[in-house]
């Protein structure tokens, strides 16, 4: 009878620190480079599709399908290209030039670029065949990170992408909010 009542309150322990640790499992942290992202439900990290990938995070939106995907690039010490060069990589992502605009979000001493686009998106993997999709939107981020860029890209019908543009700027300001 002993046995059994310990075995009782072990399992009802272990059960309740599970529950409890599965509360902190919603937020996680993704490490890019020197940076820790953080991110909290609905974001969901994901395994990267391929190695050009540094990290993938996914935002269920409600009553929505396919879940969006952050994909978080980093190409190492002076590699990845400047600012400039990227803005204008992911702007002729479209099929014509879409209607754009660009933002610094400054926190503490650093600055996120972030590039808003919306249109014909050309969809498709980086050599390939490219699948046009209408009213497209593409959100990108540019972060410092210590020797070079880390760069998150984020595409998406319009709408829904729409409701994800604050959690997708606290999420790309994170590594720098104290």
């Amino acid at each position: 009878m002993y046995i059994h009542h310990a075995f009782a309150i072990i399992a009802t322990v272990a059960f309740g620190a599970l529950v409890a640790g599965n509360s902190h499992a919603e937020e996680g942290v993704l490490k890019v480079a020197d940076l820790s992202f953080k991110s909290a439900a609905p974001w969901k990290e994901v395994p990267p599709a391929s190695n050009m990938r540094a990290g993938t995070l996914e935002y269920k939106v409600e009553g929505v399908e396919k879940p969006l995907e952050a994909v978080f690039y980093y190409f190492g010490a002076g590699q990845g290209g400047d600012v400039e060069a990227n803005v204008g990589r992911w702007l002729g992502q479209f099929q014509s030039p879409p209607e754009s605009s660009r933002e610094e979000l400054t926190v503490g001493d650093k600055k996120v670029t972030l590039v808003h686009a919306t249109g014909v998106f050309m969809d498709g993997p980086m050599f390939g065949a490219k699948e046009p999709k209408e009213g497209y939107t593409l959100l990108g981020a540019i972060v410092p990170a210590a020797e070079a860029n880390v760069f998150i890209k984020l595409t998406g019908p319009k709408d829904v992408v729409a409701k994800v543009l604050e959690d997708f700027k606290k999420m790309v300001s994170s590594p720098f909010v104290k």
